[in-house]
């Protein structure tokens, strides 16, 4: 691995934001591809994140310093990537469902997906089905993510599908789910067509949906 990159790689690794956006800066300066820094200095570095949580190395606060460090460096290299024509992984459509205000989950799973390059739309907290709908109509998402951290909220996955379907465009979006209460057989139940028990799987299922 170049030099320069390792730098980015371990900056993002480290949850060093301040180091990642510097070391960004001197791969570019240095004249090195948009996007081979990306690929193999900041999402290489999120997918070893996301190894180290699920062997318990790493945890949820690890995680969030590191996808903030990626995010920062990510502001930096984005003009880059977009005269370049570079291509995302794909669209993805992100929002807790309407009724639930707890974003953090949601938060670190969007920031994941955008550290394995994919392009965001983040629609936040307590979004309503019509929200969802119209997100997937205006900017061509392949894949439409919902979280829930109540019960009480879980049936607004089902009234979004449903309203996926009314509108036409189910069969245009992979959706997948997950948080706290969320289960492999609730997603099963309602006809999802994926579940993450936590962020760092969810890179996977999403690159698995659009194979």
């Amino acid at each position: 691995m170049n030099d320069l990159i390792q730098k980015v790689y371990t900056a993002i690794l480290e949850g060093q934001q301040k180091a990642a956006v510097a070391s960004v800066q001197a791969a570019l300066d240095a004249g090195l591809v948009p996007a081979v820094i990306l690929n193999e200095g900041m999402v290489a570095a999120m997918a070893e994140v996301g190894r180290l949580f699920e062997e318990g190395e790493y945890f949820v606060p690890e995680m969030l310093i590191a996808a903030r460090a990626m995010q920062g460096g990510l502001g930096i290299l984005k003009p880059y990537l977009v005269q370049s024509n570079f291509q995302s992984s794909g669209k993805i459509a992100i929002g807790t469902v309407k009724g639930d205000l707890h974003d953090i989950g949601k938060n670190l799973v969007a920031m994941m997906l955008e550290g394995a390059a994919f392009e965001m739309i983040d629609l936040g907290a307590d979004v309503p089905p019509e929200k969802f709908v119209a997100a997937v109509k205006e900017s061509g998402a392949q894949i439409v993510a919902m979280s829930a951290l109540l019960t009480t909220t879980m049936p607004n996955m089902k009234a979004t599908l449903d309203a996926l379907k009314e509108a036409g465009i189910r069969d245009q979006v992979k959706v997948m789910i997950g948080g706290a209460p969320v289960t492999e057989a609730y997603a099963r139940q309602i006809g999802a067509d994926g579940y993450s028990p936590d962020a760092s799987r969810v890179v996977s299922l999403a690159k698995s949906l659009l194979a």
